[in-house]
């Protein structure tokens, strides 16, 4: 079970991180082409897990704006961002393992770079199958190298928490389709496409799972 305490030192570092986050292209760019490659309903209705400040649900709606999105996050800095960048999209404050939605009511759940530092990512998987209709989709982007490693990037570095990162993180869970599929197989998720997405040093995994 994640502690208080995690889940503050998360809070607080991502609002730390909240007025400068959308200034990183690569940030943007994994952004634009993950809505690149979801597939939803032009009307569907989408959640954005972990959404930070709301880069894929905005690139989202700009694709396809009769599309009812919902980004979540437990950051309030970051969700701040969001909501004064577009006011059209609904953003609530929760965590993605207790999204406040109803059963089978949604059509696409995104997750961007985040998986990996869920102390319960088990619990988030199921969270988004039992909010997705059937035969709605999750999309996901987990890092496989790069930016979590990069020296270039202060957000993993040691030399922004000089103690070490302030929370845990589990990159290799979810870096190959068959670790994700391992842990999407228990809720009925099965993976159907994937691709790979490479910027500079940065090389992402990103997959779209379908709900039987």
């Amino acid at each position: 079970m994640p502690t208080d305490g995690q889940v503050a030192r998360i809070r607080e570092a991502f609002d730390a991180r909240a007025g400068d986050y959308d200034e990183n292209a690569m940030h943007r760019a994994l952004a634009a082409s993950v809505a690149r490659f979801a597939r939803v309903p032009d009307d569907g209705t989408v959640v954005d897990a972990a959404t930070g400040t709301g880069l894929v649900a905005r690139a989202l709606l700009a694709r396809r704006p009769g599309l009812h999105i919902t980004g979540v996050d437990i950051s309030p800095g970051m969700l701040a961002v969001a909501r004064n960048a577009e006011p059209h999209i609904d953003w609530i404050e929760a965590d993605a393992a207790a999204l406040p939605l109803d059963d089978a009511s949604v059509d696409l759940v995104t997750c961007v770079t985040a998986l990996h530092l869920f102390a319960e990512p088990d619990h988030a998987i199921a969270e988004w199958a039992r909010v997705l209709r059937p035969g709605g989709r999750v999309v996901a982007a987990n890092f496989v190298s790069g930016g979590h490693r990069g020296k270039n990037h202060a957000e993993h570095s040691s030399a922004q928490h000089p103690a070490g990162v302030p929370y845990p993180r589990d990159h290799a869970s979810f870096a190959t389709p068959e670790r994700l599929q391992a842990r999407y197989a228990p809720v009925g998720l099965r993976i159907d496409r994937v691709a790979t997405w490479v910027r500079t040093d940065d090389r992402m995994l990103i997959t779209e799972a379908v709900r039987g």
